[in-house]
């Protein structure tokens, strides 16, 4: 690929998405094709298109729109379109739409699904992106004019649950910026995008990181997860296993769930001592919610259970149900309810410290997050096994390693404070 800045400039063949979702340098990116199209990364490591095009013996550039809230195709379009404008004897940079050509917000969610729906992962992914916007947003602007949409409106849709909410505000501030930002680069929008964060609601709303936000899920508390884990161990089924393959990784249900073989690598004793576990769990980025490939180190005792499994299982699953299928989520969570009303019945129970709510499985992160805080583990090697962002754009960007070592022997540390500290 080649990258644009004073010293180069080189035409490619053509940027792929794989190459703008990878590790680019601050510069500008042409993309070839003789459209003009480059991509731009600034020092943060946001990404922007321009387009330089050549007009009565100048040479502008326009804007069109931040990357992946534009995608390449759509870029690629909208340079198309800047040409043919160009070709026609106009001026891009005065084109207007007719007032009855422009969608209502509404229409406008749907006419860039039609072209984003494709890279979402999942059903579930795709059904979630609308439901957010059905839910919040459609009750104060769906049915306004795209190009009547401010900051004023997007505060409203926000506000009310930016300290209550704010994991689902923050994801439904994106997405109006990216419907925003599809409406700007079809022509149906001039000036600013109301939903950009920087420089826009950041200075009208508490940043994300400094407020409580979202309720976490109930959490197994450090106090009982000695004894929550025992009597763990005296249950049966698949249900079983995956919860407690579940809390010796601290992976997402739906990572566990959605685990098959080919994902798993196991050691010889050579490689076990080189890398610190007995097996690599390597979860493909399609799997993941961040979008990127995450390693797991697995010891002896996570190994155990998915060898208990594997004669049982003629499914590509590791976590198959009777049927072959992947385990339901509600499997897992039925299993911790009953062990909580079980254990409920000796005066006890398993409930969040905190709110006194039955634990869930996705708790058991939260439990292990207070554990590697209380143990004096690095907040950044902690945050990577649960596959959480860490650091921002520009340190990600240069981020060499996933700390696979330290979180090797973290995670086998966790695994002896959960069983008490013995070492099975």
């Amino acid at each position: 690929m080649g990258e644009v800045n004073s010293n180069t400039r080189k035409a490619t063949k053509g940027l792929t998405t794989a190459q703008i979702n990878g590790r680019l340098t601050v510069g500008k990116y042409h993309d070839g094709g003789g459209l003009g199209l480059f991509l731009r990364v600034d020092p943060d490591g946001s990404k922007f298109w321009i387009q330089r095009i050549t007009l009565n013996g100048k040479r502008p550039e326009l804007g069109l729109g931040s990357y992946p809230a534009v995608s390449l195709a759509q870029a690629r379009e909208a340079a198309w379109k800047n040409k043919q404008t160009i070709r026609d004897g106009k001026d891009p940079r005065d084109r207007k739409e007719p007032q009855a050509s422009i969608p209502t917000f509404r229409e406008a969610v749907d006419e860039y699904l039609k072209f984003k729906l494709t890279e979402f992962r999942n059903e579930k992914h795709k059904a979630q992106w609308r439901s957010t916007l059905e839910t919040y947003a459609f009750p104060f602007v769906g049915k306004k004019m795209i190009n009547a949409i401010t900051v004023t409106d997007v505060l409203a849709i926000l506000q009310p649950i930016w300290e209550t909410k704010t994991e689902t505000a923050s994801r439904l501030r994106g997405r109006i910026e990216n419907v925003l930002s599809w409406a700007k680069v079809s022509g149906f929008r001039e000036g600013d995008n109301p939903a950009l964060w920087k420089g826009n609601l950041s200075e009208l709303l508490a940043k994300p990181s400094k407020i409580k936000g979202e309720e976490h899920q109930p959490a197994i508390s450090l106090s009982d997860i000695t004894r929550w884990w025992a009597d763990l161990a005296n249950r049966d089924g698949t249900g079983k296993a995956a919860v407690q393959f579940m809390t010796l990784t601290v992976a997402r249900s739906g990572e566990i769930r959605g685990m098959v073989w080919d994902e798993l690598e196991f050691l010889d004793d050579r490689r076990s001592i080189e890398y610190g576990c007995a097996a690599i769990w390597t979860i493909p980025p399609t799997r993941m919610k961040m979008g990127r490939v995450h390693r797991i180190p697995l010891p002896s005792q996570a190994v155990n259970i998915l060898k208990s499994l594997e004669p049982a299982t003629n499914s590509k699953y590791v976590f198959a149900s009777s049927k072959g299928s992947p385990l339901s989520d509600m499997t897992l969570s039925a299993l911790m309810k009953r062990m909580h009303q079980s254990d409920l019945k000796a005066g006890r129970g398993y409930v969040d410290a905190q709110s006194k709510r039955p634990a869930v499985p996705h708790g058991l992160r939260s439990t292990f997050r207070d554990w590697a805080s209380e143990s004096g583990y690095p907040r950044e090697i902690a945050e990577m096994q649960l596959a959480h962002k860490v650091g921002s754009d520009v340190e990600r960007a240069y981020m060499r390693t996933d700390m696979f070592a330290q979180r090797a022997a973290m995670m086998n540390a966790w695994r002896l404070f959960v069983n008490g500290g013995t070492d099975v």
